[in-house]
């Protein structure tokens, strides 16, 4: 219990810190505003790129929205203790990752510049993937819904 406390508290501290971070690199999306690269240069490259726009909306923006979701999914394992939340929240995890591995692919090997805030957000979604992993590879949530199928995760 003490361990699935703190991966909750944990995964409550990462999704904060990458919605902060995509939520910034969103709201200078709206400002038009290329954010300040300082330590790497290429952000203005990666952020006005074709690539950072999916059907017209700022990746950014979605980046938020994933982090919110795990953020508040991580909240309601918290306030209630409740398995579910925190291993719904292990699930989205795959997701953040491979769009985030997408992303630094897209920057290494087709943009060629390196956005830090998009590593940011890569090194925030890697490392919810590793606590997601971690979370579905305990014996009592992850055998389960491989078991009951995604609909024995709101069970209970």
């Amino acid at each position: 219990m003490l361990r699935r406390q703190l991966l909750g508290i944990i995964f409550l501290l990462v999704s904060f810190l990458g919605f902060l971070d995509a939520s910034y690199l969103a709201v200078e999306h709206y400002r038009g505003v290329v954010p300040p690269c300082s330590v790497i240069v290429g952000c203005e490259l990666v952020t006005t790129s074709k690539y950072a726009l999916i059907f017209k909306i700022p990746v950014a923006l979605l980046g938020a929205i994933y982090y919110l979701a795990v953020l508040i999914l991580s909240v309601a394992y918290l306030e209630s203790q409740n398995k579910k939340w925190l291993t719904a929240a292990a699930i989205l995890t795959p997701l953040g990752f491979l769009a985030s591995a997408w992303f630094v692919y897209l920057q290494l090997y087709v943009i060629k510049a390196v956005c830090i805030y998009c590593v940011g957000s890569a090194l925030t979604s890697t490392i919810l993937f590793i606590l997601g992993v971690v979370e579905l590879r305990t014996k009592d949530t992850w055998w389960e819904k491989l078991k009951h199928g995604m609909g024995g995760l709101f069970r209970h």
